[in-house]
């Protein structure tokens, strides 16, 4: 019984010490990872929440809701994916300051993290008006980092 527990507690230690990097074979599988979440996110955020936001589409409180909190747990995702290495090997719209400008990346990330809870929080209410105003700073919060990261 103590073997066991000191296997799995061995297990786990490595599990979490092992570079994120790791977690991905190739290059390749790291930018498809990480350019399948933004995929995902974006469809979810921008294709569903925006549209309600904006009009384009009929307001759903669940469906608002659901999504909102999908792009809650994606925005976790892709940040593994932006290991050393992870700049070629696969076509990417990712710059290279991505890679020497790490902390304002992070600043970045942190600050849609933060911003997409609060959206999350508002889509929670069911009042339209409440997403509408949380969806403009989540909005500009992800637009930033693409702007600065991307050549999207």
């Amino acid at each position: 019984m103590k073997n066991t527990a000191l296997i799995a507690l061995a297990t786990l230690a490595t599990v979490l010490v092992t570079p994120a990097q790791a977690q991905f074979r190739t290059p390749e599988a790291a930018i498809k990872y990480r350019q399948s979440v933004m995929t995902v996110q974006g469809r979810a955020f921008y294709g569903t929440i925006g549209a309600m936001a904006s009009g384009r589409m009929p307001y759903d409180a669940k469906l608002a809701a659901d999504n909102a909190e999908l792009v809650v747990m994606l925005s976790k995702l892709p940040w593994i994916a932006f290991g050393p290495g992870t700049d070629k090997g696969a076509p990417t719209d990712a710059k290279p300051a991505i890679w020497t400008e790490q902390a304002r990346f992070k600043e970045l990330g942190d600050k849609m993290q933060g911003e997409v809870v609060k959206l999350a929080a508002a889509a929670k209410t069911g009042n339209l008006d409440q997403l509408k105003a949380a969806y403009g700073p989540a909005r500009d919060a992800c637009k930033a980092c693409h702007d600065a990261f991307t050549s999207q």
